[in-house]
């Protein structure tokens, strides 16, 4: 049965069994993450169905599928951090799957290889270009958000470190995949003009 009525006064369980408030931060925190990781999925389907157009070229076919595969593996890093966030207990958190430890090293590698292959930047960007490239975009500033949300529960209670520099990681990743989808898709970037 997907319902309990165990929320209906506003109340939800974290991992463990501990019950707090909705609207509590390390609710907000893993929730934010978990919007996060659904905001990464639509952009990994799109990708997916670009990597199957057989009116785009193999090679960037091809791209498009390995960034597919980038953004399922990170969707489940970010599952990880979820899980980890909304664990409050210390011995439940004990037994629970870590974040990997190459997580934040291997998300540098992949923002050192597309924007060693971008252009450089002459303004701040404005999102858009591309449906893909703007979806990156909503993600990224998504993913900000979920970062400012879990430095506020770092203030409260424990945050591993390792957490919160995979978070910042994946912001800057977003950014620089939104940039890369459209030189792959060969269209122009908006820039910032003051007007």
């Amino acid at each position: 049965m997907i319902y309990t009525r165990t929320g209906d006064k506003g109340t939800t369980s974290l991992v463990g069994g501990q019950r707090v408030l909705k609207c509590s931060q390390r609710v907000e925190a893993y929730g934010t993450v978990d919007e996060l990781n659904s905001h990464i999925g639509m952009l990994a389907e799109m990708l997916y169905e670009k990597s199957k157009s057989k009116e785009t070229d193999f090679d960037i076919r091809d791209n498009f599928y390995k960034l597919y595969e980038q953004l399922k593996k990170l969707q489940n890093r970010l599952f990880v951090v979820q899980t980890l966030l909304a664990t409050e207990d210390e011995a439940t958190y004990s037994k629970l799957t870590t974040l990997d430890s190459e997580a934040t090293s291997e998300t540098e590698k992949l923002i050192d290889n597309m924007d060693g292959l971008l252009p450089k930047l002459k303004s701040f960007v404005i999102p858009g270009g591309s449906i893909e490239s703007a979806q990156a975009h909503i993600a990224r500033t998504v993913c900000r958000r979920a970062e400012r949300s879990i430095v506020k529960l770092a203030q409260e209670e424990p945050v591993e470190e390792s957490i919160m520099n995979f978070i910042n990681r994946t912001s800057d990743y977003l950014f620089v995949l939104s940039r890369f989808i459209l030189v792959l898709e060969n269209k122009k970037e908006n820039f910032w003009n003051a007007i």
